[in-house]
């Protein structure tokens, strides 16, 4: 892999393959001294959504317990492995290869023979993949996303999959949030839980019912 890793410890024992903190992004400009094009790996970082979405769903299991899970976009993917245990089936996904190999390292680490590793992008999303719960997690940065990301929640919650997004009070994700406000039927404060956060996380809950 591209970035080194270190061997992290969360919370409840949990230790997961990441990205070396401290050299992703000294990795990152020596990547692109050789490619310009490299496109910077934002998935490579545990976000703070990622950190209370985790604290949120061991709160409230229940979304999680007995259920197909699928998280998009996942990244590091902190909440799917931390309530891995009690979901039925879970699929964790990101658009980005890299991602999706480390992904893989900790599902084997872990010995999760009911998670899988995918490599999906909302861009090009295949049909056929219905799960009863969808985690979202700071997706919505990018304004020049929205469309095709929106297009994949309408598709999830047509289904009657439940969504669960998580993200900070950006003022360019307004307009994005105004176009999910008919589907939120519960919304979440959380407070950031460490000093490099400090502002509060949205935590919405996402149905077509």
């Amino acid at each position: 892999m591209l970035y080194p890793q270190i061997l992290a410890k969360f919370e409840n024992g949990l230790s997961l393959y990441i990205p070396d903190p401290d050299l992703v992004k000294p990795t990152y400009e020596y990547l692109r001294l050789k490619d310009e094009s490299t496109p910077f790996p934002f998935w490579a970082k545990i976000w703070p959504s990622a950190i209370e979405m985790t604290a949120f769903l061991q709160k409230e299991p229940h979304w999680i317990e007995g259920k197909h899970v699928l998280e998009l976009g996942a990244g590091i993917g902190l909440p799917s492995f931390t309530m891995a245990a009690i979901a039925s089936e879970m699929m964790i996904s990101d658009h980005a290869t890299e991602a999706v190999k480390l992904i893989e390292k900790n599902i084997q680490l872990l010995d999760l023979q009911h998670v899988k590793a995918r490599c999906l992008d909302w861009n090009d999303f295949p049909d056929g993949i219905k799960v009863d719960t969808v985690l979202l997690s700071d997706i919505n940065y990018a304004p020049d996303q929205f469309a095709p990301l929106l297009l994949v929640i309408n598709k999830f919650l047509a289904q009657g999959t439940t969504i669960i997004l998580a993200t900070p009070q950006r003022i360019t994700a307004t307009a994005f949030v105004e176009s999910i406000q008919p589907f939120i039927k519960k919304t979440i404060l959380q407070t950031g839980r460490s000093s490099e956060q400090g502002g509060i996380i949205s935590i919405f809950i996402l149905s077509h019912y």
